[in-house]
């Protein structure tokens, strides 16, 4: 049994501009019932949805996911960013750093990626060959060596995902939460209170049982959470990919919490947690 009593799932963006139609975020309470969309219909702000964990972080223990990558790789290179002198090689000092650097409103962090660091991140083919930007993380070598796809990669700033911005975003919200709540690996796990933790949704999809990268409709939604032991989600009101997204990861979330070994994966080392962070989930 998980010590927490809710687990909530962000579907996270890295998107310009004050408000984000690709942010989404589901609520799983304890026990069996069906997970919750928080706020259904509102666009949220990055600076919304912070003031908002923070809330909630007080209210009750909750485990918070985000779908983000939480720092770049590290330790296959040397540095996050190979040739720049002087930055953190520590993933909270690189947060603090990235928050630094960056003017863009609403937590964004567009201007790190294009401007204050260009170099080292693939827009299209003008930048050469895309491989040569294709770095991953010790926890994204342990998931695509489980061969349920290929995680992506913070470098890669082309494509509809962004996983780009949104996770150099992610990390500057996670700068402003430091200190205030847990964020796992990189704080130890605390015997009580909120946890933060990134998460891939795409994984509790597959977790699932579920083939496919998305669930494009309310009885593929309905289907996977039964597998994860949840009540379905009633209604019927079309859901966007965001909202059944973070849907099922809530409930993912609240189904493998209780699990020992989510919280010690065998290729977490202390160097690691400080540095690189994990995917919870990963084992």
């Amino acid at each position: 049994m998980s010590r927490f009593e809710r687990f909530a799932a962000i579907d996270w963006s890295g998107a310009r501009g004050k408000r984000h139609r690709g942010i989404a975020i589901a609520m799983a309470e304890a026990g069996a019932g069906a997970p919750r969309l928080i706020r259904p219909g509102h666009v949220w702000s990055r600076t919304g949805v912070l003031g908002w964990l923070l809330d909630e972080a007080a209210r009750a223990p909750t485990l918070f996911g985000f779908d983000i990558s939480a720092a770049p790789p590290l330790l296959a290179r040397g540095d996050y960013l190979p040739g720049e002198p002087g930055l953190p090689r520590d993933a909270k000092g690189f947060w603090a750093y990235v928050d630094s650097r960056c003017e863009d409103e609403d937590l964004g962090a567009a201007s790190f990626l294009e401007q204050a660091h260009r170099r080292h991140f693939y827009f299209g083919a003008a930048d050469g060959v895309k491989r040569d930007y294709l770095h991953h993380r010790a926890c994204e070598d342990a998931f695509n060596a489980t061969g349920g796809g290929k995680a992506s990669t913070v470098y890669d700033a082309i494509g509809a995902a962004q996983v780009a911005k949104a996770s150099f975003s992610g990390m500057r919200l996670f700068h402003h939460v430091d200190g205030r709540v847990a964020i796992w690996p990189f704080d130890p796990l605390p015997d009580e209170g909120s946890v933060v933790v990134e998460i891939y949704t795409r994984a509790f999809i597959r977790l699932a049982g579920m083939n496919g990268r998305k669930l494009r409709s309310r009885e593929a939604l309905n289907a996977g959470l039964g597998a994860f032991g949840s009540d379905p989600v009633a209604g019927r009101r079309p859901l966007s990919d965001h909202e059944t997204d973070a849907l099922i990861a809530a409930a993912g979330m609240r189904a493998i919490a209780g699990d020992p070994r989510v919280w010690s994966p065998a290729g977490l080392t202390p160097r690691i947690a400080r540095s690189e962070g994990w995917t919870f989930g990963v084992i």
